[in-house]
């Protein structure tokens, strides 16, 4: 048998060509998103930062800790407590120390943090040139911070800290230290950092790590931090596996969607290959060969080529990976130091998959060709008018039903699934399988009803496109299920990212009632909360972000992101989607909540913790309906942990003057560098409408599959257009001219690629339909956003694959005589 099927593999090498390298292709990009999900596995391995030449480090614990029935739980604190005067004293007694305290600075144009000098001494900085700030208004600074050449000493800067008015101003630079990649910072002196900041954010000691453990018990929710463990008082110390996660998840899903894609092209190439040969293998019986011979030539032909295009492809990905990881880079969904390991799985991993697909995809090819019967090797047509097996149309049908039902599931029990990344990026994938499963049955009627019109255009070309579109179903439906897919998957993850930012900002819009709103993105300038509190004709509602976490059904610690202010002024400048009870009644000792806790009955108590770690409970007064998720938690001030005020929402009172209210914010503004935005225009710039690092991650995902896809439509319009040399050869004879035949070769290549793109477009459509309904059920009234744009682009590189994949293998066989062609034996 091997022997055979490689005298075959030789014969028929284009259409051998095709398969391999539909499956080299796949392995590759199952190696090279594998080789770069392995690299996302471990963050690297870093040592202390911030605190390097100390010892010991005492500073407040960020991760909230809390014992359950199946055993201890943790959450993240969003704003942690300062360390107590009271343990600071006792640190100073056990041995020498160095307070830090970290707060915003903004510096020629530079978002940099705050210290005092004396904590410099237990970090990596040192003088570069200049001296110590020894008094008011004297700064040292990073030597790359600053326009152009940078700062020296002796330069005069400004530089504002929000959130501390009176610190706003120029400074004198003093000194210069070299820069550090995990923060920018600007050094004070430690008197007027300790007036800018008064809170101690952590402490350097020089002392017995027991005796600071002993002293430390006394004040819950300090750590004492020493050798590698240091790393947690660093500046975002969880940064890197944090931006993992994000890798992880892209990757993951690209990995999913290319294997998925891979699987599905592969097998149908090899579907297709085995049609092609329906007179080959009819001869083979003829001359005496079993079904089971058959059978084995087929499984032998796949064996070797999945051997060789699986090893090529592990080949391919080793070597595209670091390109991959690149471009993660270059587009900002990675770190820069993300860089491909030396992992091996995913190469092994790769090779057995691509072998396995394509034993798979010619398993069910060679249960075909082993029914061939010896009359096939008789007939002289290749019109394919077989039916689709039932067997694939129940499957196909299984999968579609699956798909719907996990979709209405969804709708009827919790409509905000639906919304959630790995469900709508996974959930679509059933019915686009589905639909691609049935597409022999769905390509004729759209085949037929597609070219309806262009048939009845004056010539032949449109209506031999048309007979031959809808009569040689194989070759249609190879073609059609790759564009099916893709644009599915274009129209399906782009326009559900799209439609549910959309969402989120059509929310954002309706449930703020003010006019004008300040901040969003840090701490604000209390000159200018305090200027808009008292401007004329305003409403002035200041909040503060900050976090609340409650224990649910006993096992999970669930984090909410909340907002903390006056509930008057919150009445006056917020309409929030309250389902029950009042905003007026929430009180210090009272909490608004959604829909998703799972107490939000009005009037019953919850046990929170606040976001500085602190154990209430609270009353709930109102419940909000859940939305698209971003309706969170409203607290007041004193429940805010102490978070510096850095939002204000501004609504203008009924007959008052509008220009005359704005006139007087925007000069707040101005004086205190604080910009003032109308509310659509601060929802567009904190919602916005482009899906962010989501996107172009699906677009790069997307650029994958598409580059997949213009492979497996080459491979199967070279190997249709190497089998219709005689029919083209017949056109000729008839007195078709060789342009007459190329174009009707390239509208029927257009033809089929419409067929793919409808009936995607219908995928795309039924999934955004879904989107649609569960928003309608959330009570979230926005519009499905198509992306037109990226759907065009994907069925224009289609169309020219396409074209071009068919008309050059037919312009290669048009340099033949015709006659010779047509009276050619195969």
């Amino acid at each position: 048998m091997l022997s055979s099927a490689l005298r075959s593999m030789r014969t028929r090498w284009v259409t051998f060509v095709g398969s391999f390298v539909a499956l080299a292709l796949g392995a590759g990009l199952l190696a090279m998103t594998g080789l770069a999900l392995a690299a996302t596995f471990d963050a690297p391995d870093r040592s202390p930062e911030r605190f390097a030449a100390a010892p010991v480090v005492v500073a407040p614990s960020d991760t909230l800790r809390a014992a359950t029935s199946v055993g201890e739980r943790t959450a993240r604190l969003t704003d942690p407590r300062p360390v107590p005067r009271d343990l600071a004293d006792g640190l100073s007694a056990l041995g020498p120390t160095a307070e830090d305290r970290t707060f915003p600075v903004r510096t020629a144009g530079t978002d940099a943090v705050g210290h005092p000098w004396s904590v410099a001494a237990a970090t990596p900085y040192r003088l570069l040139s200049g001296r110590a700030p020894a008094r008011e208004g004297e700064v040292v600074v990073t030597a790359d911070a600053g326009p152009g050449r940078g700062p020296r000493a002796g330069d005069r800067i400004r530089i504002a800290v929000p959130g501390a008015s009176a610190a706003t101003g120029p400074r004198t630079v003093v000194g210069t230290v070299a820069a550090t990649d995990f923060e920018t910072a600007v050094f004070f002196g430690d008197a007027e950092a300790a007036r800018i900041h008064p809170a101690v954010d952590a402490v350097a000691v020089h002392a017995d790590a027991d005796a600071v453990r002993r002293l430390a018990r006394a004040f819950p929710g300090m750590s004492v931090l020493t050798g590698d463990d240091r790393r947690r008082a660093d500046p975002d110390p969880d940064r890197d596996s944090e931006a993992l996660t994000a890798v992880n998840a892209l990757l993951g899903t690209a990995a999913g969607i290319t294997g998925f894609v891979s699987v599905f092209v592969v097998a149908s190439t090899f579907s297709f290959a085995v049609a092609q040969r329906r007179r080959e293998f009819g001869l083979l019986r003829t001359a005496g060969a079993t079904p089971g011979q058959v059978r084995r030539t087929v499984l032998a032909e796949a064996l070797v080529i999945g051997t060789l295009a699986s090893a090529a492809g592990c080949l391919l990905g080793e070597a595209a990976a670091p390109l991959l990881a690149r471009r993660l880079v270059d587009e900002g969904l990675a770190p820069d130091w993300f860089a491909i390991g030396d992992a091996t799985w995913p190469l092994h991993t790769a090779f057995w998959t691509g072998l396995a697909v394509a034993l798979a995809g010619a398993a069910v090819s060679a249960h075909r060709a082993g029914r061939i019967r010896p009359v096939e090797a008789l007939r002289d047509a290749v019109v394919d008018d077989r039916r689709m097996p039932p067997s694939r149309a129940l499957l196909g049908a299984a999968v579609l039903l699956t798909g719907l039902g996990l979709l209405g599931w969804s709708l009827l029990t919790d409509p905000g699934d639906v919304l959630k990344r790995k469900a709508y990026i996974l959930q679509p994938m059933w019915i686009i399988v589905g639909c691609a499963l049935l597409a022999p049955l769905l390509v004729r009627p759209s085949a037929r009803l597609l070219t309806w019109f262009p048939a009845r255009l004056p010539g032949a070309t449109g209506l031999l496109a048309r007979q031959n579109a809808s009569t040689s179903v194989r070759r249609t439906a190879s073609v059609a299920a790759p564009v099916l897919i893709t644009v599915a998957l274009a129209g399906s993850l782009l326009g559900t990212v799209a439609t549910i930012d959309e969402a989120r900002a059509t929310e954002a819009t309706a449930v703020s009632g003010a006019d004008f709103v300040a901040g969003g993105d840090g701490p604000l300038d209390p000159r200018f909360v305090q200027r808009v509190r008292s401007v004329p004709g305003a409403v002035a509602s200041a909040s503060r972000s900050t976090g609340v976490t409650v224990l649910e059904e006993g096992t999970a610690l669930i984090s909410s992101e909340a907002r903390a202010a006056d509930p008057a002024a919150l009445a006056a400048t917020a309409r929030l989607p309250l389902v029950a009870g009042r905003l007026t009644d929430l009180d210090d000792g009272s909490v608004v909540v959604n829909e998703e806790w799972e107490k939000r009955t009005v009037g019953e108590h919850v046990r929170v913790w606040l976001g500085d770690g602190r154990a209430v409970s609270l009353r709930v007064a109102a419940v909000m309906r859940t939305g698209t998720g971003s309706n969170g938690v409203y607290v007041t001030p004193a429940n805010a942990a102490g978070a510096a005020v850095d939002r204000v929402d501004i609504k203008v009172r009924a007959g008052a003057d509008r220009s005359a209210v704005r006139a007087l914010l925007e000069k707040a503004g101005r004086d205190t560098a604080t910009p003032v935005m109308t509310r659509d225009a601060w929802v567009a710039a904190h919602h916005p409408r482009t899906g962010g690092s989501t996107r172009a991650g699906l677009l790069l995902i997307l650029g994958i599959a598409l580059l997949y896809t213009g492979i497996a439509l080459a491979n199967t319009l070279v190997m249709s257009t190497s089998d219709r040399v005689r029919d083209l050869a017949v056109l000729r004879l008839t007195g078709a001219t060789a342009s007459q035949v190329l174009r009707l070769v390239a509208v029927e290549a257009l033809m089929v690629v419409a067929v793919g793109a409808v009936l995607g477009g219908a995928v795309a459509g039924l999934n955004l339909l879904g989107v649609r309904s569960a928003l309608a059920l959330l009570a979230v009234s926005s519009p499905v956003v198509v992306p037109w744009a990226a759907v065009g682009a994907v069925l224009a590189a289609c169309a020219v694959a396409a074209t071009v994949s068919a008309v050059l293998p037919a312009l290669a066989a048009l340099r033949a005589r015709p006659v010779e062609v047509a009276g050619a034996r195969e």
